[in-house]
C-alpha cells in the first residue's frame, strides 16, 4: 500500500487531479470486478475444488459440504486475487455516515494565518498527525495554568492584565527587546503604561468560541456517530466488510480537539494580533534620566515587546499564528514570560517593603482605589530598572521554567487520544473474522504510527530550533540545519499520512479490501494458514458485536478523558483583577 501511496504524493499542482483520476478509474474498474465469495463457497461446497478445500471459521478442515470459510491459497484459485464489485449504494451510505461529517468538522479547527496555503497545511498537518494536534491543545491549556501560577504572589499593578495578555499571546511570536532594559521595566513600573496593558488586552481578547455553526457541526457529527453506531450494532453482519465502524473510531480524535479549541478560544488572527500590539506600542512610555517619562516613539522604534518577524527559516512556523504551531513557540514564549514575571515579582517585593521607585522619597500609603499609588511608581530610568532587578538574581533556564514537565504531560494525553481512538479501530477490525492483522487494521496501525512519528520529529525540530538560538557555535549552527531538515521531512510525512488515511477510508467503503489477501488476514496468519470466513456463525456475530461495543467505549472513553482534562485545567485562578487592586 505504501508504494501505491508514494506515486501520488503532493509534489506538484497536478497531484490532486491525478489522485482523483486514479480513484475514479479504480471505482469504475471495480464496478465490473467478477470476484464473488458467496459463489466461490458454493463451488467449494459442491466439491469442485476437492474434498480438502473447506474449513470452518477457526481454520480447521471440515467436509467440503460443511465449509463456511475458504483457505487463502484455494481462495486465490477459486475466486481470484481481485476485489469484489464496487457498490455505489454501500459506498455512498458508508461515506456519508462515517466520513463526511468528520471532513465537515475540520472547518471548525482554528486558523488565523493570512495565507490560505498555511491554513490548508495546518489542516493537512492535523489530519496527518492527530498526536501533534492534541499535543498543541494540551500544551496550550497547561501553559495557561502555568502562567497563572508563575505570577501568583505578585500584587503589583497590571499583574492581572499581564497574565491574561501573555496567555493570549501563545499564538504570537513575541520577543523582548533585551538591548534596553528600561523599556520593559517602564512597562511594569510606570503608571503611564497602565493604558498600554489595558489597550493591548482589549484589542487582543476577542472571542473565537462557540457559535451556531460550530455547535451545529459538532451536534451533527455526534448524532451521526451515535446513530450509525447503533445501526451497525443492530445488524453486524450486513455489509460487514465495508462497514465504517472502525472509520468512525479512527476519526473520533477530531471531536475533542475541536471542542477544546472552542473552549480555549485561541487568539490567532495574525492581523488582529499585529494591530493590537501596534496600537499598544504607540502609547508606550519610557522612563528618562530626569524622571519625566516620555512616549517611547519619540526616541526610536524600539519597543519592549514586539513580534519576531525576521526571515530566518528556523522561525517560519513560530511566526505562523495558527494554534497547531503553539508547540514551536513553547520555549521562546516561556522565556519571555519568565523575564516579565521576574520584574513583576521584584516590584511587588519592594512595594510590600514600602519602597518607592524614586530614591530619597517617602512612600505614599495606599487608598481605597489603589494598593500602590502612582506617586510611588515614578522614577528615573536607572531607578526604574533597579526597582525590577532582583538583588540576588538566580540563574534562569534558557528553555523556560517547567517546560519539560508540561511537555511530558501533554505528550501522554495526546498519545492516549491517538492510540485510544486508532486502537479502537484496530481492535474492531482485528476481531472481525477472519481475526488477525489484515489490510484494514494495518492501515489504521500505520496511520497511528506515522502520526506519532510526525509528532516526535516536529517536536525534536522545535527543540533543535530553540537550541540553535543560543551562542553561535558550530554545534548550534548544525542543530539549526537539522531542525529545518527534520521539520520539512515531518510535514511531508504528515501529508503522506493524511492522503493515506483518506484513501484507506475510500478503499474501506468501496470494497477494495474485499479480496482474498485482506479478508484472510494473511499478514498475521501467513499464506499457508490464512483463511477467508464467508458465513458467520452465531458465535461470530456475538463476538463481533462485543468487540464493536468495546471499540466504541475505548474510543469514546479516550475522547471523554481528554475533554475532561481540558475542562479541569482550562480556567486557572488568576491574580486579583482591577476591581480588587
Amino acid at each position: 500500500m505504501s508504494k501505491a501511496f508514494g506515486r501520488y504524493l503532493p509534489n506538484s499542482s497536478r497531484s490532486i487531479p491525478t489522485l482523483a483520476v486514479f480513484i475514479t478509474l479504480y471505482l469504475c474498474g471495480s464496478t465490473f470486478a467478477s470476484t464473488n465469495f458467496d459463489q466461490c463457497l458454493q463451488d467449494i461446497q459442491a466439491g469442485k475444488f476437492g474434498p480438502n478445500a473447506g474449513v470452518d471459521n477457526s481454520g480447521r478442515p471440515v467436509p467440503y459440504q460443511n465449509a463456511t470459510a475458504i483457505p487463502y491459497e484455494i481462495c486465490v484459485i477459486a475466486c481470484g486475487g481481485g476485489p469484489e464489485p464496487f457498490s455505489w449504494s454501500d459506498f455512498s451510505n458508508q461515506f456519508g455516515a462515517w466520513l463526511l461529517p468528520w471532513l465537515a468538522l475540520l472547518s471548525q479547527l482554528p486558523f488565523g494565518a493570512n495565507d490560505n496555503l498555511e491554513n490548508l497545511i495546518s489542516v493537512v498537518l492535523a489530519i496527518g498527525s492527530p498526536v501533534l494536534a492534541a499535543y498543541s491543545v494540551a500544551l496550550t491549556v497547561l501553559n495557561g495554568r502555568w502562567i497563572a501560577r508563575r505570577f501568583s504572589g505578585s500584587t503589583y499593578p497590571n499583574t492581572y492584565y499581564a497574565v491574561r495578555t501573555l496567555s493570549s499571546l501563545q499564538q504570537a511570536p513575541i520577543a523582548l527587546e533585551r538591548t534596553r532594559a528600561t523599556l520593559l521595566a517602564s512597562l511594569v513600573v510606570l503608571p503611564e503604561n497602565d493604558d498600554w496593558w489595558k489597550e493591548l488586552l482589549e484589542h487582543i481578547e476577542y472571542t473565537h468560541t462557540w457559535s451556531i455553526s460550530a455547535a451545529t457541526s459538532i451536534a451533527w457529527v455526534l448524532i451521526a456517530y451515535i446513530f450509525t453506531v447503533i445501526d451497525s450494532l443492530s445488524d453486524v453482519q450486513q455489509s460487514v466488510e465495508v462497514n465504517g465502524q472502525a472509520v468512525g473510531s479512527v476519526w473520533l480524535w477530531l471531536l475533542p480537539v475541536v471542542i477544546a479549541w472552542l473552549q480555549i478560544s485561541p487568539k490567532c488572527d495574525s492581523n488582529r494580533i499585529r494591530d493590537a500590539l501596534r496600537r499598544a506600542n504607540s502609547i508606550a512610555y519610557v522612563a528618562t534620566r530626569n524622571s519625566t517619562p516620555i512616549r517611547a516613539g519619540l526616541l526610536n522604534d524600539l519597543r519592549a515587546i514586539f513580534l519576531n518577524d525576521d526571515n530566518n527559516p528556523l522561525s517560519s512556523d513560530q511566526q505562523c499564528t495558527i494554534p497547531i504551531y503553539n508547540y514551536t513557540r513553547l520555549f521562546s514564549w516561556a522565556v519571555v514570560v519568565d523575564d516579565i514575571a521576574i520584574y513583576f515579582h521584584e516590584a511587588t517585593r519592594r512595594s510590600r517593603l514600602f519602597r518607592p521607585v524614586a530614591s530619597g522619597t517617602v512612600w505614599v500609603p495606599e487608598d481605597r482605589y489603589s494598593s500602590v499609588r502612582d506617586e510611588n511608581r515614578i522614577g528615573k530610568s536607572l531607578e526604574v530598572v533597579d526597582y525590577c532587578t532582583p538583588l540576588f538574581p538566580t540563574p534562569r533556564s534558557r528553555w523556560g521554567s517547567e517546560v519539560w514537565g508540561r511537555m511530558i504531560i501533554s505528550s501522554i494525553l495526546a498519545l492516549m487520544l491517538q492510540w485510544g481512538t486508532a486502537g479502537a479501530a484496530i481492535f474492531v477490525v482485528w476481531e472481525t473474522p477472519t481475526r488477525g492483522l489484515g489490510c484494514r487494521s494495518l492501515c489504521y496501525l500505520i496511520y497511528a504510527f506515522i502520526s506519532t512519528v510526525v509528532w516526535a520529529l516536529l517536536l525534536l525540530s522545535s527543540i533543535l530550533a530553540h537550541y540553535s538560538t543560543f551562542a553561535t557555535t558550530s554545534r548550534t549552527r548544525l542543530a539549526g540545519k537539522f531542525s529545518i531538515i527534520i521539520r520539512r521531512f515531518g510535514k511531508t510525512l504528515a501529508a503522506v499520512n493524511a492522503i493515506g488515511i483518506l484513501m484507506s477510508c475510500m478503499f474501506q467503503f468501496s470494497a477494495f479490501f474485499n479480496r482474498c489477501w485482506c479478508d484472510s488476514s494473511a499478514l498475521s496468519l501467513g499464506a499457508a494458514k490464512a483463511f477467508n470466513v464467508i458465513i458467520f456463525t452465531n458465535d461470530d456475530i456475538s463476538s463481533m458485536r462485543a468487540a464493536w461495543i468495546g471499540g466504541v467505549f475505548l474510543a469514546i472513553g479516550s475522547a471523554v478523558a481528554y475533554v475532561g482534562f481540558v475542562n479541569m485545567f482550562i480556567d486557572p485562578p488568576l491574580p486579583a483583577g482591577p476591581s480588587r487592586e
